[in-house]
């Protein structure tokens, strides 16, 4: 019994020797930092906006959460112009886009005190997919799509569209209106009049893959990133560029110019007092610049020059008093 006693004893004493030694040794070198949790930037970043933005955002923000867990950063999918809803109100702290911001979304942001800095992660080419089964269109001109997806189109079948092609219904899906890609193909192809009244439209571009997929007729346009996911099951269309060359969407003929008028930067936009006050959404951006172009590749869009992403690092630093 006294032999037991004794033993215990020692295993209490041995255990407070562990927990002292954990606790540190009284110069500075205990368990702070990542091991220890302590020292981590803690808090959340409120991220919104395109769809086409958003597949670089998450690998973004799934990685920087791997490295940082005690900062959480989802990723919302608005749209560009839901976003910049959001952003211009003071809801966000980063509001990706796939267009530029509009000059009333500025205002919007000046009125409520927003100052913001824009910063490009990628580039993107919009891809115009038809059915696989489709084995008749083999390239499509600008007047084409205009043709196509304008409002007030008198289109109904592709026979409308070339009179070669077979007279098969046409069923159109697009983005929806507080999409950037609609946006940019509205100013591009539309020439701001509008899309067709009997268009399927979702901000989801994943609704419009799986309604392409299931409609024979079917055509739509959205991401580069998109069409890369699920290039087995869709068919994309080369388009005639201003050279009158018909060009398919590469990271080659994107990043060249080639592929034109498809191919647009794709942005976030970043909200000063946030980098300025909050350290997890410095920590955030910095994460991102320094990525972005490797996760743009992997998700299928084109990454910047490495010093392009350099410069807007060093201007966030500026920014944020870094």
């Amino acid at each position: 019994m006294k032999a037991f006693k004794k033993s215990s004893l020692f295993l209490v004493l041995a255990a407070l020797l562990v927990v002292a030694s954990a606790c540190g040794n009284g110069n500075g070198e205990g368990g702070t930092g990542a091991e220890g949790g302590e020292g981590q930037t803690s808090g959340s970043v409120k991220i919104d906006g395109s769809s086409t933005v958003f597949p670089i955002m998450e690998a973004v923000s799934e990685e920087f959460n791997a490295e940082n867990p005690n900062i959480k950063a989802p990723v919302g999918v608005s749209g560009s112009g839901g976003g910049f809803e959001k952003f211009t109100k003071g809801e966000t702290d980063l509001s990706n886009a796939s267009r530029p911001i509009k000059e009333e979304e500025k205002k919007l942001a000046e009125d409520n005190g927003i100052e913001f800095t824009e910063l490009t992660l990628a580039y993107d080419g919009l891809s115009v997919v038809v059915n696989k089964e489709n084995d008749f269109v083999d390239k499509l001109t600008v007047e084409e799509l205009n043709k196509i997806f304008k409002r007030g189109s008198e289109v109904k079948t592709w026979a409308d569209v070339r009179e070669s092609w077979p007279e098969e219904e046409i069923q159109v899906f697009a983005p929806g209106t507080d999409s950037g890609t609609f946006d940019y193909f509205n100013e591009e192809i539309l020439h701001e009049k509008g899309i067709r009244k009997d268009a399927q439209l979702s901000e989801n571009d994943n609704v419009l893959v799986q309604g392409v997929t299931g409609s024979k007729g079917g055509i739509s346009f959205f991401g580069y990133a998109y069409y890369l996911e699920n290039k087995d099951n869709l068919k994309v269309v080369p388009i005639e560029n201003e050279e009158g060359k018909a060009v398919k969407p590469t990271a080659d003929t994107i990043q060249s110019g080639e592929y034109n008028p498809l191919s647009r930067p794709l942005f976030t936009y970043v909200k000063h007092e946030s980098i300025k006050n909050n350290d997890a959404v410095y920590d955030y951006v910095k994460f991102a610049l320094e990525n972005s172009g490797s996760y743009a590749k992997e998700v299928g869009y084109v990454a910047l020059p490495k010093e392009k992403y350099e410069e807007q690092l060093k201007k966030m630093k500026e920014v944020a008093g870094k």
